[in-house]
């Protein structure tokens, strides 16, 4: 009985002996993996493919191990490692946009929320936590989800909402985008806080041309092709207006001028007259046998 005993508490002590090695290596890896992500990172030109795989690691290493969880009774260690994960994640977010995978931005957002907002009273704030809260409005404004930008923004406190500069002008962008001051969009892009919000004021400004573009459409029945550069906030002759105007289907006049009328007429439809008249007098004779 006693030896059976013994070699219970033997393979106890095998088990968490081999658990506390796996933790260990776990967190080497991760340390490893932080520390050449991010001074790869740092540089001026980064190694776009190379973040690449070092953030796959990461994905894997997090799902392996217990790295970007919380315990109870959270040591200083644990706080370190939960630290370098939410930089590792704010980092995987800029590479997100910076290769235009916004699927991936979507994901790591996602996972980014839990250190700001489930993991606050543990961890210090991170000091670009107010630029990563503005860049996820900024995509939902330039994807047109509304509905999430604005429950977003009743997560985020009053005195953030008035003044901090990187939530401000993208509240400015929503009013100018709401009240169709497009306009104002289209010369907001060079007064952003943050370079690597351009990705996403790109989308926006495209999205708020095509509303240009079909509010001309209904006020004017021609306009000259420079007028309406102008008014889209393109340089007259150039690609994006040439491509604007062949997917929206302007054509030019004899005068050189983009005609609109031909795109509020439409094409005289047919009636069956010949089916309706069938179909009324079949439901006459069915309403007769009925009465």
């Amino acid at each position: 009985m006693s030896f059976q005993i013994r070699a219970v508490n033997q393979d106890e002590q095998n088990f968490h002996s081999q658990k506390f090695s796996r933790c260990r290596d776990f967190a080497v890896i991760m340390s490893n993996l932080y520390t050449e992500l991010k001074n790869e990172w740092s540089k001026h030109a980064p190694n776009l493919t190379h973040c690449s795989r070092l953030l796959d690691g990461f994905k894997l290493e997090l799902v392996r191990s217990n790295f970007g969880t919380i315990q109870t009774a959270s040591s200083s260690k644990q706080k370190d490692q939960l630290i370098k994960s939410r930089e590792m994640l704010e980092i995987a977010v800029e590479h997100s946009i910076t290769i235009k995978d916004y699927a991936a931005f979507e994901r790591y957002m996602a996972q980014l929320n839990t250190y700001y907002y489930d993991y606050d009273k543990y961890l210090e704030s991170s000091m670009h936590k107010c630029k990563f809260m503005g860049l996820n409005l900024l995509y939902m404004l330039a994807t047109n989800r509304l509905a999430d930008f604005h429950i977003e923004l009743e997560r985020l406190p009053t005195a953030l909402l008035l003044h901090n500069n990187f939530i401000q002008p993208v509240l400015a962008l929503e009013n100018y985008y709401m009240e169709g001051r497009y306009n104002k969009i289209l010369q907001a892009k060079k007064s952003m806080p943050s370079e690597i919000y351009s990705n996403f004021m790109d989308i926006l400004v495209n999205t708020a041309r095509e509303e240009i573009a079909s509010c001309m459409e209904k006020s004017y029945l021609k306009m000259a092709p420079k007028l309406a550069a102008q008014r889209l906030g393109l340089r007259p002759g150039s690609k994006e207006l040439f491509e604007l105007a062949t997917r929206r289907q302007w054509c030019l006049d004899e005068e050189g001028n983009y005609d609109y009328a031909g795109l509020h007429t439409k094409p005289m439809e047919k009636v069956p007259a010949k089916d309706i008249a069938t179909h009324n007098l079949t439901y006459a004779q069915e309403l007769e046998k009925i009465v």
